[in-house]
């Protein structure tokens, strides 16, 4: 099992949380950017840059995510496609995507969108605090603990 993160827009807090875990655990960690990003030096933990352009560390992820992987991610198209390879994934407030949860979220992301190109809504989720932060945590700690069983 590998856990493989959507990297450019993942908070540092959730990698550094992702460093640590990959660590305890013996976890291998794939972090994918289309920019440079410092990792800790371990040959569990591997930084892939991709070029830059839509989607393109998406399409890394999915091709290199298999059955069983968990990826970090706050994509919801992503998440989408993960599920579909019966891998598992994760946003950085501590969520699990599901096969319940994804149709809605991708629903509710693309009428948000809607409301956004037309003025009606700006900006986006407020950022993550230290209860999220706390709640993320956790929720990798069981994923970790039930998969290692």
């Amino acid at each position: 099992m590998k856990i493989w993160v959507d990297a450019d827009a993942c908070p540092n807090m959730i990698k550094e949380i992702l460093f640590k875990a990959a660590l305890r655990t013996q976890t291998e960690l794939v972090l994918v950017a289309n920019q440079y990003l410092r990792t800790p030096p371990s040959p569990l933990i591997t930084a892939v840059q991709v070029p830059a352009g839509f989607d393109v560390a998406d399409g890394h992820i999915v091709q290199g995510c298999e059955v069983g992987d968990l990826v970090i991610t706050a994509d919801i198209p992503l998440a989408a496609e993960i599920l579909k390879k019966n891998a598992h994934a994760l946003n950085p407030r501590g969520e699990f995507y599901d096969q319940e949860n994804i149709r809605h979220r991708l629903a509710m992301r693309n009428f948000m969108e809607e409301m956004r190109s037309t003025g009606q809504v700006s900006g986006g989720p407020p950022p993550l605090g230290n209860r999220d932060k706390m709640v993320f945590a956790n929720a990798l700690d069981r994923f970790l603990a039930s998969a290692a069983r």
